[in-house]
């Protein structure tokens, strides 16, 4: 028996799967269109790969909404630590 199925109701593992696949995808598109709109598609590329670093770090999948946004801010925190970032934030 799987230490998932032990915490709540069986589900398909592939069903779980899928989850975890969607909310990833919907946060870290989300995360880099952000990034690209405010700093240009150089730097979304680079926090994108912060992010995924931050992911494959982690001991357990983000479980909820939440936790994968504190996944986007964890990686966004890297940003005006780039020599080349450019963190001024145009007003337009």
């Amino acid at each position: 028996m799987s230490q998932l199925s032990l915490n709540g109701p069986y589900r398909n593992e592939g069903s779980l799967c899928a989850e975890l696949i969607v909310g990833a995808e919907r946060e870290l598109s989300a995360f880099f269109s952000a990034v690209a709109e405010l700093f240009g598609p150089e730097q979304a590329t680079l926090a994108a790969k912060d992010w995924l670093q931050h992911l494959e770090a982690m001991p357990d999948p983000p479980a909820s909404p939440r936790e994968w946004r504190l996944l986007s801010v964890e990686a966004s925190a890297r940003l005006p630590k780039r020599p080349s970032a450019d963190i001024s934030v145009a007003s337009g």
